[in-house]
């Protein structure tokens, strides 16, 4: 029994449906360039793959264009709240990456917050092979010994509040007290427990995160 449900349709159907809303009619101004200068057609079938290399790969295998691993991330929830979860607007309304230099975060720290504890993150800053022995990351320990400056602290948030950050006197005029003691690495952590989370105080849960994981 043939399926009748969807009547058959063709590009010149598709093109004089879609004349209806563009611009003056015509399709092709439907077409937009990205800034690097690439096309982006309104519509593509399957005749815009034929031919492609590289279209009908698996993942875990080269060229490892559907990712490293032949079963990705199906039994890592971790690794899927970190990809998966959405971006919000006040994980990055302040951020200025371009201004003056450049900073990158990347997905795999992009939901980091609570996903270990203070403890495990010094240790992993301090030594990362005491945690992970395969790891290839550096070492920071002078970050334990070397302290924030509150004055400077303070300075950086009245620059910031020039441009847009809602950093009122009392907030500033506090700075230095609240970092009062405090070393870069502790800033530094929570940094890191405040990726992908609201900024709030760590909750018991998160503080009492095991220590013993995987490098993120």
């Amino acid at each position: 029994m043939t399926d009748k449900l969807f009547s058959s349709a063709d590009l010149a159907a598709w093109e004089k449906a879609a004349a209806k809303s563009a611009p003056n009619g015509d399709v092709s101004a439907l077409t937009w360039n990205t800034p690097e200068g690439i096309a982006v057609k309104p519509l593509y079938t399957k005749r815009d793959t034929e031919g492609l290399p590289h279209a009908d790969t698996l993942p875990g295998f080269e060229p490892f264009l559907r990712g490293p691993h032949a079963t990705m991330y199906v039994n890592q929830p971790w690794t899927i709240r970190q990809y998966a979860g959405f971006s919000t607007a006040e994980e990055s309304i302040y951020d200025r990456p371009f201004q003056w230099g450049s900073k990158r975060t990347g997905p795999d720290l992009a939901r980091v917050g609570g996903k270990y504890s203070d403890d495990w993150q010094r240790l992993h800053l301090m030594d990362p092979r005491a945690l992970v022995p395969q790891s290839n990351m550096p070492g920071y320990p002078w970050l334990a010994t070397a302290r924030v400056d509150g004055a400077d602290i303070a300075a950086r948030m009245r620059a910031l509040r020039t441009l847009g950050d809602p950093y009122t006197e009392a907030d500033i005029a506090g700075a230095a007290k609240e970092v009062d003691g405090k070393t870069e690495l502790d800033a530094l952590v929570a940094y890191l427990q405040g990726l992908g989370i609201a900024n709030e105080p760590q909750t018991a849960q998160a503080a009492a995160a095991p220590i013993a994981g995987n490098s993120p």
